[in-house]
């Protein structure tokens, strides 16, 4: 028998009869056409004479394996994935191999499947195929199949093949990342994965940091994060990383600073007033030369939390007393909030309906018209417009202050998010509204579509945040109760709403300005001699005591000084009434008593009290 017949043979022979000896024949048939087959009989000769089966292959080393052809190659992989035989990470990586066309073809109604879900939550054709490729290069590192990977298994696999991207190319290249990040979008629509985990696929640097810090002082990092460990519980993500830099910072402080402190009981007065400076000659955020006294304030405020907490915890390893003091924090400034006069609003909202983004667009007016946070928005449900009564309201999602709300739904809301319901089908596996590819939209999306329309509109930098305190400036100043506009923007006290009070408010700029004209004549008397001239005083005296007929009674306020409000006049000051009323006042009472409205009830009956008692 010949060299090549003796090598065919081999090939016949290289998987067992119970599970493979059909998989080079099968390698074989699929070609499309005589001449295609021959060159694949030829592979499998190749690869006969240089591994005999699949288990000389596996005893290869792993030079000898990647010296192999490139289309030996190919049929290893093609063994691989039809025998679900676990291949190197390493091999994997850098076999060259297109492993996603030979996945396709062992599991074609899956591959099916499986490019309609990615394509059905937004993916291009050219992506699903990456996606599919990095999935069977997972499933040949685990040996595992595309349909049965388990989400430890493909977290695993997944952080495996990274690092040898990293390791190879001294980074993790974007043709690795990319489709890795949408391929974790499908399998969660698939329902593999729980969720599309986030973006970074890097290790975490808050992580790399903590290790190091362990190395260097392992009692105290131990007792930091353990305290970490228990408000994770409890606390919000957002506000347990800030608390996790916190501490990062004070343990940097104390490593560098006061390394023969190993343990936070050690931990001493001197050591925070020193960790106070350390704060304080930090950088601060764009360019600033330090921190913000609010950034000091929220460090020392951490610090102190913590140091309470594990007092009261009973935490061996904590000292007898707080070491920080209310003293400590920084007096912070009271700014009013940074809110867009009606111009820039106007010019803001102009050019937020001009923007290509249908995102941006929707983003930018529901903010201005709502007054949402910018969490709340992109918590938004597919549900959350609904109807009340006879009334449409936006319901906005548990936020902030771990509530929820009704707002009002403005026509023009209403209409913008029917209109990205219509055009973006919900996602399978969320309900929530703003999704893309399978994941949540993030916050930056919103920053950038206001920051673009602001600078369209030339009106300098504007934050979401902004859109809000601009709707409750605009709102106050235009006769809206701080209760209402608690209840808008979802405030757990008035005293947050007061602070829309301090805001340009109308009136006093009214009385002011009224006031203002009479003190004016006496720096400028010819000025108010020629102003009154042609007005005697018997006309100035009729102008100034006319008054305003109400349906029960008169309204004294100076004709100069305008009233805004239509509905408190009973209440106001410049009130009056008389006998000739009285009859009116009692069925405003009595209507009051039949409505059960007690407070308007007790109005009127004071009024009526007041008719009854003598005058001086």
């Amino acid at each position: 028998m010949t060299r090549s017949a003796r090598a065919m043979a081999s090939a016949a022979r290289l998987i067992p009869d119970d599970d493979g000896t059909a998989a080079i024949t099968e390698f074989i048939a699929h070609g499309g056409s005589e001449a295609s087959r021959s060159s694949r009989r030829c592979t499998a000769t190749a690869f006969a004479c240089q591994f005999t089966d699949l288990t000389g292959w596996m005893n290869a080393t792993f030079i000898e394996r990647l010296t192999a052809p490139l289309h030996v190659r190919g049929l290893v992989a093609r063994l691989l994935v039809t025998t679900g035989s676990r291949a190197g990470a390493d091999y994997v990586m850098n076999s060259g191999s297109n492993w996603g066309s030979h996945a396709a073809v062992v599991h074609p109604e899956f591959f099916d499947h499986f490019d309609g879900t990615a394509q059905r939550i937004g993916f291009n054709p050219t992506q699903v195929k990456r996606q599919w490729n990095t999935l069977a290069k997972i499933c040949a590192t685990t040996g595992a199949t595309p349909k049965g990977v388990n989400a430890n298994d493909f977290g695993n696999a997944a952080v495996e093949l990274t690092e040898i991207c990293r390791r190879f190319h001294g980074r993790i290249t974007n043709s690795w990342s990319t489709p890795l990040h949408g391929l974790k979008a499908t399998l969660a629509a698939l329902g593999t994965l729980d969720s599309a985990p986030p973006t970074r696929i890097s290790p975490s640097q808050r992580g790399i940091h903590w290790n190091e810090l362990a190395e260097r002082a392992p009692k105290l990092t131990a007792t930091l994060r353990r305290y970490l460990t228990q408000i994770a519980v409890s606390m919000r993500p957002g506000s347990v990383a800030l608390i996790d830099t916190t501490l990062r910072h004070f343990a940097v402080y104390l490593t560098e600073y006061h390394p023969d402190i190993t343990v936070i009981a050690e931990v001493r007065r001197t050591h925070i007033e020193g960790f106070k400076t350390f704060l304080t000659n930090k950088p601060g955020y764009r360019g600033n030369p330090a921190p913000a006294k609010t950034t000091t304030g929220m460090r020392l405020g951490h610090l102190r939390g913590f140091f309470d907490r594990i007092i009261e915890w009973n935490y061996t390893d904590s000292p007898a007393r707080n070491p920080i003091f209310a003293g400590d924090m920084p007096i912070r400034d009271r700014p009013l909030p940074r809110f867009l006069d009606d111009a820039d609003a106007a010019a803001l909202l102009t050019s937020a309906r001009g923007l290509p983004s249908l995102f941006d667009r929707v983003a930018v007016e529901v903010l201005v018209l709502t007054g949402m946070r910018k969490g709340e928005f992109l918590g938004l449900t597919h549900d959350a417009i609904t109807t009340v009564g006879n009334a449409r309201w936006l319901r906005t999602p548990i936020g902030k202050l771990h509530t929820d709300r009704y707002i009002p739904l403005h026509p023009r809301v209403e209409e913008l998010l029917l209109q990205w319901l219509s055009d973006n089908a919900p996602q399978p596996r969320t309900s929530l509204m703003f999704t893309d590819r399978g994941r949540p939209i993030p916050g930056r999306r919103v920053d950038y579509a206001v920051q673009a329309a602001a600078k369209h509109a030339g009106i300098g930098h504007v934050t979401p945040h902004q859109l809000r305190h601009t709707l409750a400036t605009q709102a106050i100043n235009r006769g809206m109760s701080l209760e209402a506009i608690a209840a808008l923007l979802g405030h757990a006290s008035l005293s947050m709403t007061m602070t829309y009070a301090r805001i340009a408010d109308r009136t006093v700029a009214e009385e002011y300005f009224a006031v203002t004209k009479h003190v004016d004549r006496l720096y400028n008397p010819t000025a108010s001699t020629a102003t009154t001239a042609p007005e005697g005083p018997n006309m100035q005296r009729l102008r100034e005591e006319s008054t305003r007929l109400l349906g029960n009674g008169t309204c004294t306020r100076p004709a100069i000084l305008d009233c805004r409000y239509e509905t408190i006049c009973e209440t106001c000051t410049h009130f009056s009434t008389s006998n000739s009323h009285r009859q009116t006042l009692a069925n405003q009472a009595a209507n009051a008593t039949q409505r059960g409205e007690t407070r308007r009830e007790k109005v009127y009956l004071e009024l009526i009290t007041k008719l009854d008692r003598p005058t001086a």
